[in-house]
């Protein structure tokens, strides 16, 4: 990973923001895309000797996604790969899901990786590249309550293997992982019987950590996975096997 560039969808906090750190640590330097201020994740990154943009921008925005892409390698030089983790939850039982709560959780979760994929792409071509979208186990599996987020995460690992046939013969391989229940924001909020009956179905009998994505998309990205293309890593604890 020594002295690549990396775009990070996302990337200010949670699972991006660890995504970022982890690839810095090992001697990459980091784009942040995000709509969120991305100024701590910036410093962290910075602080360890790396060089680090941060852009904010709606990836559900092609245009938007297309100047930020050209941003990066005017500041940076180049891309070399990208992380599609930029997503959203609107969850509600289908009769009481509203049409924006479906179109809003496709735009972004799914329609964003297109745009993303589309603009960087352009600049692979000619030196290859890694590509890693993050998916989720509800793509894998489903879960009653969220059919939008289930459909996009589902539509991403389609996407995956689709775009890692086109363009293997151009050294550009493409990658998904499908995270269980991992400790975030989101996660932290759930009462303590939620929480419960969540470990309980998970074999390893804790939840993830946003670290735990990272390492499996470092592999991806690195030389240690150089002979991957259009396949889904499951890292769930062994919820779904």
């Amino acid at each position: 990973m020594n002295n690549t560039v990396t775009i990070v969808t996302g990337g200010a906090q949670g699972i991006g923001r660890a995504i970022s750190e982890l690839i810095a640590q090992k001697g990459g330097d980091i784009a942040i895309f995000d709509v969120i201020d991305g100024s701590e994740a910036k410093a962290s990154i910075l602080s360890k000797g790396r060089r680090c943009e941060f852009y904010k921008v709606d990836v559900s925005d092609l245009q938007a996604v297309q100047n930020a892409v050209d941003s990066v390698v005017k500041d940076l030089g180049r891309v070399d790969n990208l992380v599609n983790n930029a997503g959203i939850t609107i969850d509600k039982l289908l009769v009481r899901m509203k049409e924006e709560d479906w179109d809003s959780v496709i735009r972004i979760n799914l329609k964003s990786v297109f745009n993303c994929t589309k603009s960087v792409i352009r600049h692979m071509l000619k030196t290859g590249g890694s590509i890693v979208n993050i998916s989720s186990i509800a793509g894998v599996m489903g879960n009653p309550g969220q059919a939008n987020y289930a459909a996009s995460k589902a539509g991403i690992i389609g996407f995956t293997k689709s775009i890692a046939r086109e363009y293997a013969e151009r050294a550009i391989r493409v990658n998904a992982i499908a995270p269980g229940f991992i400790r975030t924001k989101m996660t932290d909020s759930l009462d303590e019987k939620t929480k419960e009956l969540t470990l309980a179905a998970v074999p390893l009998k804790r939840l993830g950590e946003p670290e735990d994505i990272a390492n499996a998309v470092y592999f991806l990205l690195s030389r240690y996975g150089s002979y991957i293309t259009g396949e889904v890593i499951n890292v769930n604890g062994g919820l779904h096997m």
